[in-house]
């Protein structure tokens, strides 16, 4: 009569001490799984190396055009750095209890790395505007693939954080992944087309390839990590995060820079992203 309630209450007890975790506690979590924290270490290393490197292949950069699109993807890595250090150090990272139906209900707190996605929806937004500007797309084409963007990493994060509903986290998943099809879109079908008349075609559809296939790679492994179905152990799936993470980021970055270093005459051509405003002044009559 008494040790099912007192289960129970030791059930619970387990549940808050997982979910209160301490920053402490939580660094000691990562650290005590080396495959994720090597992970993540390996990520904060690569981010320092690129940005060195990246400053470096700039040095020798002009014009306003070839500049922005080395300003956005210097800024790859910098947030990079700055978020996985947050994830290795504990700050950004939560242990949540996951709701009914979830294949990992009932076990206590799931490790929950939520600031990848502070990463993902300040430095992909970076990246889409270096190919964007690559391309010479204009405003309004730019606009949407962002906004579009940052609507894709801000109901991923919902879906990861939802553990009233195992329904409701699937449904924020399903909105994300429609977000991201504006997104593919945009990359596939619009700036195609700019980028042929900008004189970036090659490049710009090397770089298109590359980003698709790779960002594909991101909503299937939420689904089968911890987050969704739970078929990938955590530090297998942020191997996965940080591998996907590496070639999306600073290979993705370094084939831009180079080029983009190589050819500054055609990424100086004025375009429809950095055309200047007429004057206004009227034609004679």
């Amino acid at each position: 009569m008494i040790a099912a309630p007192l289960a129970d209450v030791a059930t619970v007890v387990q549940f808050e001490t997982a979910l209160q975790m301490t920053q402490s506690e939580a660094f000691d979590f990562i650290h005590s799984d080396s495959l994720l924290a090597s992970s993540l270490w390996t990520n904060v290393a690569l981010a320092g190396v690129s940005i060195l490197l990246f400053v470096y292949m700039g040095r020798n950069i002009e014009g306003t055009r070839a500049q922005l699109i080395w300003v956005a993807t210097l800024l790859v890595p910098l947030v990079s750095l700055s978020s996985y250090l947050g994830l290795v150090s504990g700050l950004t990272v939560g242990f949540l209890e996951m709701p009914a139906g979830h294949a990992l209900a009932g076990e206590g707190g799931v490790f929950s790395p939520w600031g990848r996605y502070l990463t993902w929806a300040l430095s992909t937004p970076m990246i889409l505007t270096a190919l964007g500007l690559l391309a010479g797309t204009d405003r309004a084409k730019l606009f949407t693939a962002i906004t579009m963007d940052v609507g894709m990493c801000v109901t991923g994060l919902a879906a990861a954080l939802t553990t009233g509903s195992y329904l409701l986290r699937w449904v924020f998943y399903a909105l994300s992944c429609a977000f991201f099809v504006a997104v593919l879109y945009v990359l596939l079908v619009e700036w195609p087309a700019d980028a042929a008349a900008a004189g970036t075609a090659e490049i710009f559809n090397t770089l298109k390839t590359l980003t698709v296939v790779l960002w594909l790679g991101y909503p299937i492994l939420w689904a089968l990590g911890s987050e969704g179905f739970a078929v990938l152990g955590v530090g297998v799936t942020s191997w996965g995060y940080s591998g996907l993470d590496i070639l999306a980021k600073y290979v993705f970055a370094f084939l831009l820079l180079r080029w983009v270093a190589a050819n500054q005459n055609v990424v100086g051509r004025e375009t429809g992203a950095t055309e200047q405003p007429s004057s206004g002044t009227p034609a004679d009559d």
